[in-house]
């Protein structure tokens, strides 16, 4: 959606309907998410599976709302905290140990 206006982008992007599906993001209540084994689960857990297993740590209201967060900055990817707190330990204690990220954007817009 990169050739849109933002007004565009702040309605549209983050999420990606199909048919039959509805046209506004619909916003997912569940706590936990159910699978057929401890096998899959274990595999979520592990990382070498995608998939939802907890919402505090992943959920798919949170993923569009970070996808669309991307898209209106133009990023690559985002990644939405608790609180400011926490968005404040990642850039400093996290990204701050990459050398190819500079949280300075990030600090300026929690101030």
């Amino acid at each position: 959606m990169s050739n849109y206006k933002m007004e565009t982008k702040c309605v549209q992007s983050g999420y990606n309907p199909g048919n039959g599906e509805p046209r506004v993001l619909p916003i997912v209540q569940s706590t936990t998410f159910r699978y057929t084994s401890s096998d899959q689960m274990g595999r979520l857990f592990d990382l070498e599976e995608s998939g939802y297993f907890y919402t505090r740590l992943q959920n798919p209201t949170n993923d569009a709302v970070a996808a669309k967060i991307c898209d209106m900055e133009g990023g690559v990817a985002a990644m939405l905290t608790s609180s400011g707190q926490a968005a404040n330990f990642f850039a400093l204690f996290y990204f701050g140990n990459n050398r190819y990220f500079c949280p300075v954007k990030v600090l300026l817009r929690c101030v």
